[in-house]
């Protein structure tokens, strides 16, 4: 039987993850303007989830992409890969530059920063499997960016590890909207408990 929404969500054993929710891909220097444009109640709804989860004491984990300036090392494996490289020309060696994260996020100092500079998936060589079961987790909260690909492929990757699911469908964003409905109706609602940001922050509210 599946469980309620607040045993699912209880703030001892859920991490709240924020995937992408950074300026160069949804904020005014984004080098995917579509993916931008469709991200603006995204945003709006994953700070409010990040700050509910801070006053209930939920742990708050960023994922955001990081790419050295000259790519060395990394994936081209993919069409996505591809294109965004052409948007954004070769630089110097030299180590990634952090990202930085939409000021409308309300990251604290207190959360976890992990980026991802390889695959699609937040879980994915990125060390936040392993910070999540140093932290007891069984929950995993996602939000941010894209249906299309990163959010999906973490969905599946987190399930794949045995954790429990939340995706809040207002805090999560992709281009086309009817596809992204259709995403989170078909697919991520067989994997995960789909919700709302309202439903998730009173769960943690109360």
């Amino acid at each position: 039987m599946p469980l309620d929404l607040a045993t699912l969500a209880a703030p001892d054993h859920t991490v709240l993850l924020t995937i992408e929710i950074q300026e160069n891909v949804v904020g005014a220097e984004s080098m995917l303007p579509d993916l931008a444009a469709a991200s603006a109640d995204m945003i709006t709804n994953a700070g409010a989830l990040v700050r509910a989860a801070h006053a209930a004491g939920v742990v708050v984990v960023h994922s955001p992409a990081e790419n050295r300036p000259d790519r060395l090392g990394e994936s081209h494996n993919a069409r996505l890969f591809v294109a965004v490289a052409k948007r954004n020309p070769p630089g110097p060696p030299g180590p990634a530059p952090k990202a930085v994260l939409h000021p409308d996020l309300g990251a604290d100092p207190g959360d976890l920063v992990l980026p991802r500079r390889q695959g699609v998936s937040a879980l994915h060589d990125t060390g936040i499997d392993s910070a999540l079961r140093n932290l007891g987790a069984t929950t995993l909260v996602v939000t941010g960016v894209s249906v299309n690909v990163a959010v999906l492929n973490t969905v599946f990757d987190a399930v794949n590890r045995g954790f429990q699911v939340i995706v809040p469908r207002d805090a999560v964003a992709g281009v086309g909207g009817d596809y992204v409905e259709a995403v989170l109706d078909n697919t991520i609602s067989l994997l995960a408990t789909v919700t709302t940001t309202a439903d998730l922050a009173a769960v943690w509210s109360g």
